[in-house]
């Protein structure tokens, strides 16, 4: 198998691990990468030639905060990435209880992976996150594009902590250490309080 190749190659025990290896001082364990970690669809914005806001939903696989995902050469998206590659994503699911709410959101810089090797390895993390395409080859490059979007401005929302507990964090490629604080917006305390917490 594709999976078993690159993984006596690269001695690691997934491809997410491989990717990782680039970016060593990544905090694994932070809430923002949980919660990517545990979704494959992403809301993401680009920005259309007449400046308005495009947003479409598309599958994706991580590792830590970068994201890889597939796209067709003749999409919008992809035209649009072209020509200014900023993008916002957006992470989460509606929760049963509001104290359970957990959510990411993104701003960063798409580009496509040219690479051959890491062409591959994206499309092996791929297939781990989403079975469907298992048994599907890579996409002949001619047609479809393997973006790589790393998150640099992140909001995450984690009301387990407390309702309205916001964390503002900043990134980037060169030096994956994040920085920010955490917060709690006024109506979550005012929630909180009714529900007899604070």
């Amino acid at each position: 198998m594709r999976h078993d190749f690159f993984r006596s190659k690269c001695g690691a025990t997934s491809t997410q691990e491989w990717l990782l290896k680039e970016s060593s001082e990544e905090p694994l364990e932070h809430v923002g990468i949980t919660i990517l970690n545990a979704h494959r669809i992403m809301a993401i914005s680009t920005t259309r030639p007449d400046g308005w806001s495009q947003t479409t939903i598309v599958g994706y696989a991580n590792a830590g905060f970068d994201l890889y995902f597939l796209v067709f050469r003749s999409s919008q998206k992809f035209q649009n990435i072209e020509r200014d590659n900023r993008v916002s994503i957006a992470v989460g699911h509606e929760p049963k209880d509001l104290g359970q709410l957990q959510a990411l959101y993104a701003g960063g810089y798409a580009e496509e992976v040219t690479d051959p090797k890491k062409r591959e390895l994206a499309w092996s993390l791929l297939s781990e996150r989403h079975p469907n395409l298992a048994l599907f080859e890579l996409p002949e490059a001619s047609e479809t594009a393997m973006m790589h979007a790393s998150c640099e401005y992140l909001s995450v929302l984690d009301y387990t902590q407390g309702f309205g507990h916001t964390e503002n964090l900043t990134r980037s490629a060169a030096h994956p250490q994040i920085s920010g604080e955490a917060r709690r917006d006024p109506w979550g305390a005012a929630a909180a309080a009714a529900e007899g917490e604070v």
